[in-house]
């Protein structure tokens, strides 16, 4: 068993992190854990999607993690990861005052990614939804004060990193959009536009849910614009390679890449430029230090996703590894893939689920859309009691 002097330090304190946190108490490891991150709240990003519809708010997707730190005895340090040094062992940290530097014995990234900016015209005229909950109210205060109009989606991937994409929510906010305006009586006073660069989009999910996808579009009288890619967002349309699309307002999801501080570092990385791992969830070469979620590029099947539980999955592997190091065993634990994804209709869903040996596809019904639901409550209990 490890010895109380054992310093985890876990940067980030979104899905990942947390999960973690909970694994390496959970596993009874006797550690001193330090959390670095800018602030000590959790904002839960899939209920995002119901914010355009006033289902959510952002007060009801926030969570406040000060008494979970304390219950799992966890020091919170308020910072910004600046640089991660000596092959993890030191960690640079930018307060409100200074710069600190911190070491630690186990070190588990988990910073997320960041949205690629490079298409023209993004920052200017189109909103990125889930940047965060004051862009879904914003969503909201713009479509409630439309008359009517054009409103365009899409998603878009990092070219270098081609599964670096968080595509599904853009469908479950096509969805919700639509079923919110055909509920408040307005739907044909809109025109409602989907748009992607490819033939086949939100391919990771599946050839089923693909074909799903692109009838259930046809059956709410969505536009459908694929197979071209887009080259720059202006004011009042989308310019893509084929064709121009008007647009009043425009919300699009870009691609992922690696958070701007690993540009300071030493630390191995992908074409995309997230941190290099293994398939346990160790950063390649660097001792006692791991990634999971975003930050980290991971072998895998094609169709891995950028998603909360697949997050929550690596957290699991990296701390039970932790512990087998620990323990002074070598690591054996791989992390699981598997792809779980309820596309919301704020009323409705459809589920899709992959892993290596299954890829199922259920048609909409009211019952997943409980369930998700159900499950946002659920895993919110743990942080809020």
């Amino acid at each position: 068993m490890t010895t109380s002097k054992t310093h985890i330090m876990i940067l980030g304190s979104g899905f990942g992190a947390l999960t973690a946190v909970r694994e390496i108490r959970k596993k009874k490891v006797r550690a001193r854990i330090t959390v670095v991150s800018p602030n000590n709240h959790l904002t839960y990003l899939p209920s995002l999607i119901w914010m355009p519809s006033g289902l959510r708010s952002a007060a009801d997707i926030d969570v406040d993690l000060t008494k979970f730190f304390a219950r799992e005895q966890v020091d919170w340090l308020k910072g910004r990861v600046v640089n991660v040094r000596d092959e993890g062992r030191t960690v640079d940290v930018e307060t409100d005052r200074e710069t600190i530097v911190v070491t630690n014995d186990v070190l588990i990234i988990a910073t997320g990614g960041r949205y690629l900016k490079k298409l023209p015209g993004l920052a200017e005229h189109a909103i990125i939804p889930c940047e965060g909950a004051t862009k879904g109210q914003l969503i909201h205060d713009r479509i409630r004060d439309m008359e009517g109009g054009t409103i365009a989606m899409g998603f878009g991937t990092n070219p270098k990193e081609p599964q670096a994409v968080r595509g599904g929510p853009m469908f479950e906010f096509l969805f919700g959009i639509d079923t919110m305006l055909r509920q408040q009586g307005r739907r044909d006073k809109f025109r409602l536009v989907f748009f992607n660069g490819s033939d086949r989009p939100g391919q990771r999910l599946g050839p089923k849910a693909v074909d799903g996808l692109l009838r259930e579009m046809w059956k709410r009288d969505i536009s459908v614009h694929i197979g071209a890619k887009p080259l720059r967002i202006e004011a009042d349309r989308i310019v893509t390679e084929r064709e121009e699309i008007p647009a009043d307002l425009v919300l699009f999801m870009s691609g992922l890449t690696g958070p701007l501080w690993l540009d300071n570092t030493d630390l191995p990385r992908s074409s995309g430029g997230f941190i290099q791992a293994d398939e346990k969830c160790r950063v390649v070469g660097w001792p006692k230090t791991y990634v999971v979620g975003d930050t980290g590029s991971y072998p895998g099947p094609e169709w891995l996703a950028k998603q909360a539980h697949q997050a929550d999955l690596q957290a699991e592997a990296a701390v039970a590894n932790i512990v087998d190091e620990l323990a002074g065993r070598e690591p054996s634990h791989n992390f699981k893939a598997e792809l779980v994804c309820i596309v919301d209709s704020v009323n409705k869903g459809i589920l899709v689920f992959r892993n290596h040996k299954l890829a199922l596809t259920l048609p909409k019904c009211r019952v997943f859309h409980w369930a998700k639901r159900f499950f946002e409550r659920h895993y919110l209990k743990a942080y809020r009691n």
